[in-house]
Formats: structure tokens, C-alpha cells, sequence
């Protein structure tokens, strides 16, 4: 036979027995020298019989190929979140006003500009009402001209949005003039504008008065929130929980078509190698798959990035350009996927005697040893145990510590599950022959069963930890509004003339279609009779006094009244806040004199408003309201001020829509739109979040969604190689008069026992970790059972989907050409 090596004389395989070959030899080299030569030839040999290897060798590689490049590719798109992240924040600065200093004083290069925003059907759009005051101001990024005034230009994503949503075209009816670049987007699918606008007018120094703010250009400074230790803690372990399952299916990957490598290894014994060369080259055939792996990851890396300006995950979008994996990192995934892939190659071949004339597995043989399997989890609680407690306040986290603590809990759980497999399937006798057909194989073989799921059995209990912590640690970045959403959905606030123009927002809103209640009351600040005549270094005497103003139907949703006529007042006395009590008990009784030239800031300016509390003025109590704010003070009707008027007041009105109405809530949007920028409304929530906190939960919906996605496709590729090395098995089994369903209800039987083994066990995991995690921030142990079961649930029906799609294939193979043999 000619020789492997492509050489004229032969050259035995590292490790061979040599025989004869004269006296006269040459000295011995280094056995380094030797060692690394034998690694290289034999790991190149390897990769010679996975690529010349015919179609079965092809097969295999390609498979391998496919299931490490989905892991590869969603790692390059991990590394490449940092550089995207940092992109969006330094475009997201760029554009924000500049505002350094108070300018009072129009110049070449100001502008004065406004910010308005609203929400289209849960869609958030972002605007800027722009002035520029002279011709050198600075243009925003992305804009190539200033719109002119009742125009704008446009994100695409919103051109697209308005052009097909005539509702929210009446809020924005602004003609369209150009679109924003990339530089001035976050993202291909953010809605965002600019508008021009003559109506803007500076607000002066104390900014009550006016409707914009004079800035020098655009480009602020970064203002990222430190969110403290917990929100460290947070971050670590969703990367961990998302990241880990990745490695784990590309450990998975690397070990496709075992069996088969198996037995031609078994036949490398058989002319002469040795144990240590035939593992070499069974890690040459892994480091084939793993290098092809490496460039299908890249491949599908790169088209997905062209793909990601069409895709929106959490309204999180990117341009294919701000997606570039960072540098060192990509070095990293280059260099670990191929050493990872022989070490795993290495360490399966452990439990294995190949022997020149057959294959003996471990397994079958002796049990599987379960002590060291415990000693992951347990080094993992003993990196972890001494931060119990101290992760709070602003105390420094140990990063590294944290994720090494997790990742061994979680990699203990992988490790852990081969053998409870094997103890549970090894009891298992007797039943149906669909059954029993199932059983034994898992019996003969329960390693690649046990590999196939270990994926989903630690994404599922990464799942379940982080969402203990989150919901202990919620606390600290979600609280209450107080708000009753029940009674009222929204509110409107801004600044008016008088009472008289908060009657006419609240007839426009109620005129909306869909709006079931509307209240409005006008608002404002009193202060004690004497301000004005106070010295400077006593501004800080100056009470603030609340006038609410409106009709007697309004003033009835604000407090206990039992009889209000034009020209009733009301005395509404504070809580107990023994501060504000005191100026109240003070200053507003009935006949006591109050200045309604509120001051501005702690400095009084103009001159003295002074009007006479009616003596007639009745106490009444306050009553809760939807915003889960009370009102107190004076509350009058428009007939008991007279001609006295009221200094800034403001508009605050509530809205309440018939849910029945699903674009109720819009068309309020749409007539609050006609008001002005001065006026603005606010949906209510019950709960309100940290902003760094809802992009961390974004986040992590995100790539929940693409490692589930690659749990998965991955799935589906193991499944293919493992039915595809049983086809003649298959297909013997059918010649002899099984039933095709019966090997199908079989093959559903084998994958369903590991599942629920699985899950069983992620579940102990899951819970133990977030024990763990809950102890490190102080929280009280809490298991959401509800949560759990979803969790359990995803997992299980995503693996429930990948075995219905094997089952066309499986029909295939069950052919009776599947007998043949190369």
C-alpha cells in the first residue's frame, strides 16, 4: 500500500513497533521534538481521513461544520455587542443638545430647540423642534440642511411608519422634506425627527417662562448611570446564562459521529497504532470540523449582519457597520473553538478502549463515577459563598469570581446529567416494544441522548436562576407610581394662560372618540402675604402653597364635597409632613391673606398678587387620585379669584379611554398634539424602571431569542448525525416487519426520557444557583413556580419541534437501501 504520507519510503504511524533496522542509527532526538512531530502528523492525518473520508467522512465534517459555525456565529455576534453598544451611546450623544451653560443672548451660532416625543401603538418616536438663530449654527448628525419651519426630516423607519398610519400622520403633519443619515441614527429601525418651528421661544434663566432652550450646537457628554454592584451582578450572569449553552452545543458539535470514528479507529489498532496515535488522529478529524466550523461561523456571521438593518429584537436595531467584533475577542474565539475541539475529542475518548478488533465503551461496563461530577457544582457554591450578603450598596464586585462561580454551577449540572441518565434509564424494564426499543438504546448507549439535551438543560437553568434574581433584586430598580390605571390611563400636563384655556384642552380631549372621562383643573403657587417685602437672605422663608382652579364638577374628583357652588373655595390640609403642615396651618385659613406672585426659584420677582381667602371657605379632605398623587391646598372655583390671576399655572388634566377603543388612546395623543409643545401627556403605569434596567431586560430578550434559535438549529443537526450513524439499524429493523411508526414513537420515547431528566434536573440546578444569587445581593429566597414551569415548558417544546422535524428524515432513512454499505 502506498504510504499516507505521500512519500516513497514508509513511515510508520507515531507509536508503531519497530522492527530491525540496522546498527548504525542516528542519535535519538529530543523527545519534545518528537512529540510535537508526532502531534502535528497525526492530527494532519486525521484531518486527511475526515476530508478524503468519501461521502460518510464528508457528511460528518459538514455536519460538524454547520453545528460549531451557528455557536462560532452567534459568538462573533457576542463580541461584537460591545463595539455596537458603544456605537449607539456615542450617536445617541451626538445628537443631544448641548447645554453647558445658560445662554441668554441669541447669537451666529445658536439655535433653540425643544424636544417632543410621542408613542404610536406601543412605538416610541423621538423629536427635536429646531430654531436656528443665525447662520452658523450646527447642524444635527445626519442632517445635511435645516428643515424649514412647519417641515422635517425623517428617520426612514419613520417615513415608512407615517406613510402608512393616517392616524399618526395627523399628529405629525409636518411636510417631509429629507431623511437622517446613519450618523445621526441609533439604529435602522429608530423613529426619530426634526422639525422647524417658529413658535419656539427661550426660556429665560428661572425657565418659567418660554417653551425651548437656547444650546450652542449638539454633542453632549455621556451620562451613563452606575447602577451599583446588583446591576453588576445582573449583567454577569446574563451573559453566563446566554453565553454558556453556546459552548456547550459546540462542544457537542465536535463530537458528532463518534460511533463511526469509533470504528475506524478500531481499525487503525488493527495495523499497528497505538492508543495515544489513534486519539491524536480522532482529534485531527475534530480539528478538521472545528476549522470548517470556524469559517461557516464567519460565513453566517457576515450575512447576518447584512441581514440585522431588517431585524428588530426589543427594539433593539444595528447597522450592518456597527456591528464589528471586537478585535481581541474574535482572536479568541479563533483560538479557542479548535483547542476546545481536540480537549473534548481527548477527554470522550477517556471512557473508551478502541482495540484492533472492536470498541468497548466504559459505560457499558462500569458505572459512571458521580463524586467528581459533584465537585463542579460544590467549587462552584465555594467561589460564590463568601460574597453571600456583600453584593449592595457600593461595595466593588469581583467579575471574575461571580462568573466562575456560575459557570461551574451551571457546567456541574451538564456534568451530572450523563449519569443521571444512565441510573435512571438502567432500572427501566418491560412495557410496550415501542418502549423497550427506546430503552435499550438509551440503555446501550445513553452518552449521546444525555449530550443532545445537555444544551437546553443549562440554558433552562441559567433561565430559572436569573429569574429568581431578577425578581429578588426588582426592588431595586422598579418602585410603584401608585398610580390606579383602573380609573385613568392617562394625564396632561403644561403650561397655560388660565383656567379658562384648561376648560378648552379638556373639551378637545373629551371630543376625541373614545375618551369615557375628562377632568381639568388649572394649577399654581401661592406664598405668604409679605414676600414681596422680604429681604434677600430670607428667600428661603418662602412657603409654596398649591391653588387648584376649576369648576365644582372638578373639584369634587379632587376632594369629599358636599355642596360647591361659583364661587365656593375649599381649605384641603396637607399630610403629615410637619413642615408644609406648619406654612398651612399658617398662611391658609379662612380670611388670611395669600400672594399669588409665587416666587421663582427662591427669588421673588414683580409685584405682589395678594388675595383674600374667602371667609366662607370650607375644609374638605382629599381624595386619592388615578395618578396616585392627593391634592391639597386651596382648591377654588374660577368665580372666587375674581381678577386676581395666577402666576405660571399649570394645566393638569386625566384622561380615562374605553378599552373597548384600541386606538382611544392615540387620537388623545393626537389632540394633545394640537396644543403646542408646551403641553404634554403621560400614559400611566403602576410600575416605573431604571432605564439601564429596561435595556439590560431588552438585552437579554434578545439574545434569549438567538441562543434559543441556536439551541434549536443545533438540536436539529445532532439529531440528523445521530439518526443518520443508526440507518442500517433502522433499516434492518424494518425488513424484519417493525412497524415505521413504532420506530418513530421510539425515536420520540429517546429523546423525551433525557428531556425530562433533564429539565428535572435543571430545575435543581436552576433553583440552587439562584439560591446562591439571592443570597450574594441579601434577597429573600423565592422560587416563581408559575416562571419555572414556562421555563421547563420552552425547553421542552422546543425540543418537542426539532424531533418532529427529524421525522421526515428518519422516514427516509428507514428505507430499505439504507442495508447498503460502502
Amino acid at each position: 500500500m502506498s504510504s499516507p504520507h505521500g512519500g516513497a519510503r514508509y513511515e510508520p504511524f507515531a507509536g508503531f513497533d519497530s522492527v530491525g533496522g540496522g546498527s548504525g542509527r542516528p542519535p535519538a532526538p529530543d523527545a519534545r521534538t518528537v512529540g510535537l512531530r508526532a502531534w502535528i502528523r497525526d492530527l494532519a492525518l486525521g484531518a486527511r481521513f475526515a476530508a478524503g473520508g468519501g461521502r460518510e467522512g464528508w457528511t460528518r465534517t459538514a455536519l460538524t461544520a454547520v453545528g460549531v459555525g451557528l455557536g462560532v456565529a452567534l459568538l462573533l455576534l457576542t463580541a461584537a455587542v460591545p463595539a455596537m453598544m458603544h456605537t449607539r451611546d456615542q450617536k445617541r450623544v451626538a445628537r443631544e443638545p448641548s447645554s453647558a451653560a445658560y445662554i441668554a443672548h441669541p447669537g451666529a451660532s445658536t439655535l433653540l430647540s425643544e424636544e417632543t416625543g410621542t408613542t404610536y401603538h406601543g412605538d416610541g418616536i423621538t423629536g427635536l423642534l429646531v430654531h436656528p438663530e443665525g447662520p452658523k449654527a450646527q447642524l444635527p448628525p445626519g442632517v445635511t440642511a435645516w428643515p424649514g419651519t412647519g417641515r422635517m426630516v425623517v428617520s426612514p423607519a419613520l417615513e415608512r411608519l407615517l406613510a402608512s398610519s393616517p392616524l399618526l400622520r395627523e399628529r405629525i403633519p409636518y411636510p417631509i422634506t429629507g431623511t437622517i443619515g446613519h450618523a445621526g441614527l441609533m439604529g435602522p429601525a429608530e423613529l426619530y425627527y426634526y422639525a422647524g418651528s417658529d413658535q419656539l421661544v427661550a426660556r429665560d434663566s428661572t425657565y418659567h417662562h418660554g417653551n425651548a432652550d437656547r444650546i450652542a450646537g449638539f454633542g453632549a457628554h455621556s451620562n451613563s448611570a452606575v447602577m451599583g454592584p446588583t446591576f453588576d451582578l445582573l449583567l454577569i450572569v446574563v451573559l453566563v446564562v446566554l453565553l454558556l449553552p453556546v459552548a456547550v452545543f459546540i462542544g457537542t458539535a465536535v463530537r458528532l459521529g463518534g460511533e463511526r470514528r469509533d470504528r475506524r479507529l478500531a481499525a487503525l489498532r488493527l495495523v499497528g497504532a497505538d492508543i495515544r496515535t489513534t486519539h491524536r488522529i480522532a482529534a485531527g478529524e475534530a480539528l478538521l470540523g472545528a476549522v470548517f466550523g470556524l469559517l461557516v461561523g464567519a460565513l453566517l456571521f457576515l450575512v447576518g449582519r447584512q441581514l440585522a438593518s431588517h431585524v428588530t429584537i426589543r427594539d433593539i436595531s444595528a447597522y450592518p457597520g456597527d456591528m464589528a467584533p471586537n478585535p481581541a475577542l474574535t482572536v479568541l474565539i479563533v483560538l479557542a473553538v479548535p483547542i476546545a475541539s481536540i480537549a473534548v475529542t481527548l477527554a470522550g475518548l477517556r471512557g473508551t478502549t478502541i482495540e484492533p478488533l472492536g470498541v468497548v465503551r466504559q459505560g457499558v461496563g462500569r458505572r459512571r463515577r458521580l463524586w467528581w461530577r459533584l465537585l463542579l457544582p460544590a467549587a462552584g457554591l465555594a467561589l460564590l459563598a463568601p460574597l453571600f450578603g456583600k453584593v449592595k450598596g457600593d461595595v466593588s464586585l469581583n467579575e471574575y469570581q461571580v462568573a466562575a462561580g456560575a459557570v461551574l454551577l451551571l457546567f456541574g449540572v451538564t456534568a451530572v446529567l450523563p449519569w443521571v441518565v444512565e441510573a435512571a434509564v438502567g432500572r427501566l424494564r418491560g412495557g410496550p416494544v415501542v418502549w423497550q426499543l427506546a430503552t435499550r438504546r438509551l440503555q446501550l448507549n445513553s452518552s449521546s441522548s444525555a449530550r443532545m439535551v445537555s444544551g437546553v438543560t443549562v440554558a433552562v437553568a441559567g433561565a430559572i436562576a436569573l429569574q429568581m434574581l431578577f425578581h429578588g433584586v426588582d426592588g431595586d430598580f422598579v418602585s410603584s407610581t401608585g398610580a390606579d390605571t383602573s380609573r385613568a390611563q392617562a394625564v396632561v400636563n403644561g403650561e397655560v394662560g388660565d383656567s379658562a384655556q384648561v376648560a378648552s384642552y379638556v373639551r378637545s380631549i373629551a371630543a376625541a372618540k373614545g375618551v369615557s372621562q375628562v377632568y381639568g383643573f388649572a394649577r399654581a403657587d401661592a406664598t405668604r402675604p409679605d414676600a414681596s417685602t422680604l429681604k434677600r437672605d430670607e428667600t428661603t422663608d418662602y412657603p409654596y402653597l398649591p391653588v387648584d382652579v376649576a369648576g365644582c364638577p372638578t373639584l369634587r374628583q379632587l376632594a369629599r364635597i358636599t355642596s360647591c357652588a361659583p364661587g365656593s373655595v375649599f381649605l384641603v390640609p396637607p399630610d403629615d409632613d410637619p413642615y408644609v403642615h406648619g406654612d398651612y396651618v399658617k398662611f391658609v385659613r379662612p380670611g388670611g391673606l395669600v400672594d399669588l406672585n409665587s416666587p421663582d426659584s427662591g427669588a421673588y420677582h414683580g409685584k405682589a398678587r395678594l388675595w383674600r381667602i374667602p371667609a366662607g371657605a370650607v375644609t374638605a379632605h382629599p381624595l386619592p387620585q388615578p395618578s396616585g398623587a392627593q391634592e391639597w391646598g386651596v382648591l377654588a372655583t374660577p368665580e372666587a379669584l375674581g381678577k386676581a390671576a395666577l402666576s405660571t399655572p399649570q394645566a393638569q388634566i386625566t384622561v380615562s379611554v374605553d378599552p373597548k377603543q384600541p386606538d382611544a388612546i392615540e387620537r388623545v395623543r393626537n389632540a394633545v398634539a394640537a396644543f403646542g409643545p408646551a403641553v404634554r401627556m403621560y400614559t400611566l403605569h403602576d410600575t416605573k424602571e431604571k432605564s439601564n434596567y429596561i435595556q439590560l431586560r431588552r438585552g437579554l430578550y434578545a439574545g434569549a431569542t438567538l441562543t434559543m434559535g441556536l439551541i434549536g438549529a443545533s438540536l436539529l443537526v445532532t439529531m440528523l448525525e445521530q439518526l443518520r450513524e443508526r440507518r442500517k439499524l433502522l433499516a434492518v429493523l424494518v425488513a424484519f416487519g417493525t412497524r415505521r411508526s413504532a420506530l418513530a414513537w421510539s425515536v420520540l420515547w429517546q429523546t423525551a426520557v433525557p428531556v425530562v431528566l433533564g429539565l428535572v434536573l435543571a430545575c435543581a440546578g436552576g433553583i440552587g444557583l439562584g439560591a446562591a444569587l439571592l443570597a450574594m445581593v441579601g434577597g429573600p429566597f423565592h422560587v416563581d413556580w408559575a416562571g419555572m414551569g414556562a421555563m421547563s415548558g420552552i425547553g421542552a417544546g422546543v425540543v418537542l419541534l426539532v424531533t418532529l422535524l427529524s421525522l421526515p428524515p428518519l422516514w427516509r432513512l428507514m428505507r430499505a437501501d439504507g442495508l447498503r454499505t460502502e
